[in-house]
């Protein structure tokens, strides 16, 4: 499988201190650090929203290639939870469909409290569906179940398999809530790389990051 790891990618440190505190943006005050990532999240919507729809096609085709050489195993019989694409984002709803047919439940988050932990529930191809957060589209029915696996879109991402997500820390409260932890997939594009996201104590990195040029893995992470 093609990964597109820096020749500098290192595993993020178990402890905050020992690494870098200009990567982790921990030199910063956390007003600066989320006023740079607004920025930052407005520019890389607007580049990846300018993606033209072919090309976009063609990117998010790698990208379930990859997803199905890196989970292909792992994937019968198990919840598996994705998004429903927005402003521009993979469409991995084809993939979805095929791993229903394989023995996967499929989910959808859905924010069901604000500043709260996401819900996942159930999903099929053709179910009904209801606007939600941002206007996101998510199950209008659905059991609620707890996902094996998390498939998050990602704004940015960083070296490290830190995410940039929409800024609600839905993710990572998520994450941080669940046991046992799911294992946690960023999908996104390879122009979407930055150098860091500065990540601040409460960010919790993705095991691995998938783009239409391969799978960056966390070292040390389950799927190293």
């Amino acid at each position: 499988m093609q990964k597109d790891e820096p020749d500098d990618y290192a595993s993020p440190a178990c402890l905050m201190h020992e690494v870098d505190p200009a990567y982790m943006g921990l030199d910063e005050p956390w007003e600066a650090v989320r006023e740079w990532r607004g920025r930052e999240r407005k520019r890389l919507v607007e580049a990846r929203k300018a993606i033209g729809a072919a090309e976009r096609e063609r990117r998010t085709a790698l990208i379930a290639s990859h997803l199905r050489l890196l989970l292909g195993p792992l994937i019968a019989g198990k919840c598996i939870s994705a998004y429903w694409p927005f402003q521009g984002e993979p469409d991995l709803r084809g993939w979805l469909a095929e791993i229903a047919a394989e023995g996967a439940t499929c989910l959808l988050p859905v924010v069901a409290q604000k500043a709260g932990p996401l819900e996942f529930r159930t999903w099929t191809p053709g179910a009904a569906l209801t606007r939600g957060v941002l206007g996101i589209l998510i199950p209008a029915g659905g059991q609620q179940r707890q996902p094996d696996i998390v498939i998050a879109p990602v704004i940015g991402y960083d070296r490290g398999c830190y995410r940039l997500g929409v800024g609600g820390g839905y993710f990572d409260r998520t994450l941080a809530a669940l046991s046992p932890r799911p294992l946690a997939i960023g999908i996104g594009f390879a122009q979407q790389q930055i150098r860091t996201i500065k990540p601040q104590p409460h960010d919790i990195p993705m095991d691995a990051v998938v783009t239409e040029n391969g799978v960056i893995r966390r070292p040390g992470g389950p799927l190293a």
